[in-house]
């Protein structure tokens, strides 16, 4: 089965996370945290700051690992690693998403998420 590296960051606010939404391929609409695949001979901060630069034009603070979730998709097996981030510019543009959301603790199972990153929700709802 094909193996894929990501790394996710789980961008707070306060008391908020930042989530987006899916524009392409086979989960489209579905919600994730913004991030993407490994380049070869990257750390996983320098792929979220590179990444979170290329979806949505922000500058990230890489802090804390939440955990590293391990998913089999039909097609692939997924390493994702993520990480709690905060913002260091104002401004974010949606490059690659079709919407994005600032969610609470009230609201953040209100939206369909990919599998792999409904595994770490628990755990972000018991920290906002």
């Amino acid at each position: 089965m094909k193996q894929i590296e990501v790394v996710a960051a789980v961008i707070k606010r306060g008391d908020e996370i930042f989530a987006t939404q899916r524009g392409y391929g086979e989960f489209k609409d579905w919600w994730e945290f913004p991030g993407g695949k490994m380049e070869s001979g990257e750390s996983p901060q320098q792929a979220l700051i590179r990444e979170i630069k290329e979806e949505l034009d922000a500058d990230i603070a890489v802090g804390d690992l939440i955990q590293t979730v391990e998913w089999d998709y039909p097609n692939f097996h997924l390493t994702m690693h993520c990480f709690w981030c905060e913002l260091t510019s104002k401004a974010l543009h949606l490059n690659e998403h079709e919407a994005a959301s600032w969610l609470t603790k009230t609201t953040l199972f209100s939206v369909k998420w990919l599998p792999a990153d409904e595994i770490i929700l628990k755990e972000i709802h018991d920290n906002l």
